[in-house]
């Protein structure tokens, strides 16, 4: 039997990668900040939207990945 691959939850103000998974050909990473806990396995983040305003919307926690080490050190 497979094992299922353990999903990273990150903490409430922890800033992460969303890579959407919208389109497999297009597919993009923004960096997000996690505010808030949702419904099942779901976060609510805030990422920067294309007028510069701040927009918040839901993520499943399996398209949220760390980031990578020393991008803000």
């Amino acid at each position: 039997m497979a094992r299922k691959k353990s999903v990273w939850r990150p903490q409430i103000g922890a800033v992460a990668t969303y890579i959407g998974g919208a389109s497999k050909l297009a597919s993009s990473a923004y960096n997000v900040r996690v505010v808030a806990e949702s419904s099942v396995d779901r976060m609510v983040v805030e990422a920067i939207g294309r007028s510069g305003t701040p927009v918040r919307f839901t993520v499943k926690c399996k398209n949220l990945a760390p980031l990578q080490p020393g991008l803000f050190d």
